[in-house]
């Protein structure tokens, strides 16, 4: 396993030298990702290198517009490119829903070429759905330090409440000047460390999808998601304190994340359970009709609750599951479409089930996987052994003074207990969590998070 990460003279990240025995193909990064201060005056050439064209529809909403969207629409110009602005208005915080990407596609002219996206998450992911029905490419001008999204070809999105995931191109160009990160609001420069530290669990839960499902594991990928993270948290003084070098350090961590969606195609390295309850928090205090927590203070405070669970596993006994008992009690299909009615809505059920057909076992495969798990579980722990102590996540989190607790997101008891016991069933995706229930151990680990009815 060996890869290499450098910048080249005009602030160019360059991902080199992949070397991975997983069998999976590797494809190295092709867009231009730009890191480094004082960039923006640089974007008409780095678009005129990628031959983009000259007419496009620069998108953002009303805060990102008066941080950077304005400066980079002058700039864009200035050099002699025809720019249409669509800036999305809200009064509070602009999701990624339908109205929003419809404000975007009604913008776009028969001779637009290129779209431009200012902003942070919900910016870029209304931008590369467009540019994936429109079949345009677009240049991410990110904002702030505070999800791995700039690089994905995943855009998480709201429709009628639910929330679902839709395929789209990366951008061809990103830019990420670290005088504009630092001046995002320190609640998103805390969003971004605790999007970050959820990859630890997404790992470790790609390790037993190999693990129990033959699952194909990247050990690159791994080792770039890895390796970010313990940079990040040998930076935290500098994170928080918004310096060049720790919006650098901590926009890169990002940015590599998602470095390994492109070299694998999927989001696997970086999303896993912890992912799954931060959009289920979303999605239920919008049907709720409350503000859905930031995204990435939701993933660290998941991972804070999860993390625990790991580290108990690591120390389970499985050799004496009583098989038969298990069996007796396992939801058949029927059943287990009520439970997923009754945890996500009808609507929102129905949706999550289609995109999944796959989850509902048979015994054979349930029973499949319990003798993989307890023939494996040496490895099992050891892919465990992987994280770090849960101290030292807590630890950071605390100096960077990030929500710690479900309530400090505004999530009540009986959200959390219901998230800590569907999330599992949000995506096909393995997880310890599915372990855990197919072991029939989900009510012994889940005992704090008791459900009124299910």
């Amino acid at each position: 396993m060996a890869y290499n990460i450098s910048y080249d003279e005009s602030g160019k990240l360059l991902v080199t030298g992949i070397e991975c025995a997983c069998p999976g193909p590797h494809t190295l990064p092709r867009q231009d990702i730009y890191v480094g201060s004082g960039l923006v005056p640089n974007i008409p050439g780095y678009i005129r290198a990628r031959g983009l064209g000259t007419h496009c529809v620069l998108v953002a909403d009303n805060n990102t517009y008066e941080v950077a969207g304005r400066r980079v629409s002058e700039t864009l110009r200035g050099a002699g490119f025809d720019v249409i602005e669509c800036v999305i208005v809200r009064d509070g915080h602009m999701e990624p829903d339908e109205r929003a990407v419809g404000e975007v596609l009604l913008s776009i002219q028969p001779e637009t070429e290129f779209l431009v996206a200012v902003g942070s998450g919900s910016i870029t992911d209304t931008t590369r759905v467009n540019a994936a029905r429109t079949g345009l490419p677009f240049v991410s001008v990110g904002t702030a330090p505070s999800m791995d999204g700039y690089t994905s070809v995943v855009a998480p999105l709201t429709f009628k409440g639910l929330k679902i995931h839709r395929n789209g191109p990366c951008p061809e160009i990103i830019v990420c000047d670290t005088e504009i990160l630092r001046t995002a609001p320190l609640d998103m420069v805390r969003a971004g460390v605790g999007d970050v530290l959820g990859k630890f669990i997404a790992k470790c839960d790609w390790m037993i999808g190999n693990i129990i499902n033959d699952e194909p594991y990247c050990f690159v990928c791994g080792e770039i998601v890895t390796d970010a993270i313990n940079k990040l948290l040998g930076n935290i003084d500098e994170i928080l304190a918004r310096t060049e070098k720790g919006m650098r350090v901590l926009i890169e961590a990002l940015l590599l994340a998602g470095v390994t969606i492109m070299i694998v195609g999927h989001t696997r390295a970086v999303a896993s359970v912890e992912h799954n309850i931060a959009h289920y928090w979303e999605m239920q205090q919008m049907l709720r009709g409350k503000p859905a927590p930031s995204h990435g203070a939701s993933v660290g405070v998941a991972t804070l609750l999860v993390w625990p669970i790991f580290e108990r596993f690591a120390t389970e006994d499985i050799s004496n599951l009583d098989i038969d008992a298990i069996k007796s009690h396992r939801i058949g299909h029927d059943e287990r479409v009520k439970w997923m009615i009754h945890a996500y809505g009808e609507a929102n059920a129905r949706a999550i089930m289609d995109d999944n057909p796959g989850d509902f076992l048979s015994w054979d495969e349930q029973l499949r996987r319990i003798r993989r798990a307890q023939e494996r579980i040496s490895d099992i722990r050891q892919a465990i052994a992987l994280l770090p102590p849960y101290q030292q996540i807590l630890d950071a989190m605390t100096r960077l003074g990030a929500p710690l607790t479900p309530a400090e997101c505004g999530i009540d008891d009986e959200l959390l207990n219901m998230s800590m016991h569907c999330a599992k069933d949000y995506r096909t995706r393995y997880t310890l969590f599915k372990l855990i229930d197919e072991c029939g151990l989900t009510d012994k680990y889940l005992s704090g998070y008791p459900l009124a009815t299910r």
